[in-house]
């Protein structure tokens, strides 16, 4: 879609803040009213649409496309969309550990360990870790209580949660970085352990590259949604 407006402003309603485009408000792709949680969020989305150019491009607008996935189609049924997260408790990334080299072994355990200690004094729970692929049972109160912390967070939350987990595998990462037990570049580096292994000793993939570029972009875009609703 070609663009249309000259000017994008986050302005001050009264049923909370939005974005208008030449004054005129602008509404979700299901044609709901784009309504924001907080001063900021609304200026960065307003920014987005300022740094349009010719044509709308959304892979260049992420903070709106949160926005308006929160409001689409996470806030009709939070509940149903915070189990399909909840969901990576059973077979979290940071609990299935190599079986050799001794060397991978040792940097999964210096990068997973921290965020299961963490998760374990956080929420009470113990984590049942594996060496290999082969699926394991983890305690049942385990992911019943991981599951809780994210079913008690709300639609816009859940936005900022979602490409967090599934960009890294891992719930146990998620929520300690949105949590505040690690910052961004922390929690990044630790869901790379295994693809920053395969690169040191078979080199860099050209697609693996790009495909990599673009899942980091997601999870910085997670990562800044979360900021800005919980700045103010």
């Amino acid at each position: 879609m070609k663009r249309f407006w000259t000017r994008a402003d986050a302005v001050r309603g009264p049923g909370g803040w939005g974005v208008t485009l030449d004054r005129r408000p602008v509404n979700t792709p299901g044609r709901a009213p784009l309504k924001l949680p907080g001063q900021a969020l609304a200026h960065a989305v307003a920014e987005e649409w300022n740094g349009v150019g010719d044509t709308i491009d959304p892979r260049a607008m992420p903070l709106t496309g949160l926005a308006n996935a929160a409001i689409d189609r996470i806030a009709p049924n939070a509940e149903q969309f915070a189990a399909g997260l909840a969901a990576y408790a059973a077979s979290d990334l940071v609990c299935y550990r190599a079986t050799d080299p001794a060397a991978l072994i040792d940097r999964q355990e210096e990068a997973w360990d921290p965020p299961l200690a963490w998760a374990q004094a956080q929420y009470d729970v113990r984590f049942q870790v594996t060496q290999g692929v082969m699926h394991v049972d983890q305690p049942p109160v385990t992911v019943i209580r991981l599951g809780a912390a994210v079913v008690a967070m709300d639609a816009f939350h859940l936005a900022a949660l979602s490409p967090l987990v599934t960009t890294t595998g891992s719930l146990v990462l998620a929520l300690w970085l949105a949590e505040g037990g690690a910052d961004p570049d922390t929690v990044w580096s630790a869901a790379m352990v295994d693809e920053d292994w395969q690169e040191e000793r078979w080199g860099k993939d050209e697609q693996a590259q790009q495909a990599r570029a673009a899942r980091r972009a997601d999870f910085d875009a997670g990562v800044r949604f979360l900021q800005l609703i919980r700045s103010e």
